[in-house]
């Protein structure tokens, strides 16, 4: 059950979004896994410069989503369009896997929960944000020495460790690693996957803080995933709360916490106060 908020709320809160066209547009996206059904027909509406915010519990279907929109995985039906200068590729899981990747590559960042999924451990810092760059095609030392540098301090790494290997970091570190990796080449939209998970609570509030900033300074249009409503209320414009692969409500952040309409999300919202 998606919220009607009302245009005139909407537009208070929100002018911003009455103005743009949708840059990421998900529609009918289903998903089965055997007897499982992960998905089923979800629509996603995403504009330039907002975070959205996707929760639910485990099982929910909100990392397989997440995947579908880094297209590691293809929905059993549904249509995936990202408005990106000077390109029309249709429908994105239409594409072929040399395409995907390089879209992903040129286009779209991700930051893992699990940094061992997003990280060569064993590599350099810096290596691990070039390795990035060599996929979409530099091939120069010194540009990609300089742009993993600068992708590095904007994340908030510290620059005396770049050519420490994630595996002697702490999770923290690792994190903030893949943040400079999914933004080295500015991608028109960034993912994260319960980016805070695991992590101390001092360090949990570092890392949101630097994601805040690089949201309000560079104006990355973000899809955050996360169990954590903290997380969420502090970070999302908008969210979609997920329950066994539907969106059972959606809705701007504020309103969807103060006035949950259905009884899930009611639930969740009570059990964190």
């Amino acid at each position: 059950m998606s919220m009607d908020l009302g245009l005139p709320a909407l537009e208070r809160a929100a002018p911003q979004l009455m103005r743009a066209e949708p840059i990421l547009t998900m529609a009918g996206i289903s998903r089965r896994y055997g007897d499982v059904t992960a998905l089923r027909n979800v629509d996603v509406t995403v504009y330039p410069g907002e975070v959205m915010g996707i929760v639910g519990e485990s099982g929910s279907g909100k990392s397989t989503l997440l995947r579908m929109m880094n297209l590691e995985d293809t929905p059993d039906s549904g249509d995936y369009r990202l408005r990106l200068p000077r390109r029309d590729d249709g429908n994105l899981f239409d594409l072929a896997r040399y395409e995907r990747r390089m879209l992903c590559a040129r286009h779209i960042g991700i930051v893992y929960q699990n940094p061992h999924l997003g990280l060569l451990m064993r590599h350099s810092s810096s290596g691990n944000v070039a390795e990035r760059l060599l996929v979409a095609g530099e091939r120069s030392f010194e540009v990609l020495r300089g742009k993993a540098r600068e992708a590095l301090e904007a994340s908030e790494f510290p620059l005396t460790r770049m050519d420490a290997r994630p595996i002697e970091l702490s999770g923290g570190m690792q994190q903030r690693v893949q943040l400079a990796k999914a933004i080295a080449l500015e991608p028109a939209l960034l993912l994260l996957d319960e980016p805070t998970t695991g992590l101390d609570v001092s360090v949990q509030a570092l890392v949101l803080d630097t994601l805040k900033r690089l949201q309000r300074d560079r104006r990355i249009t973000m899809v955050l995933v996360s169990h954590d409503l903290g997380v969420i209320r502090t970070m999302a414009d908008r969210v979609m709360v997920m329950r066994h692969g539907e969106v059972v409500e959606e809705g701007l952040a504020d309103q969807v916490f103060q006035d949950p309409q259905h009884a899930y999300t009611q639930q969740l919202v009570h059990a964190k106060l």
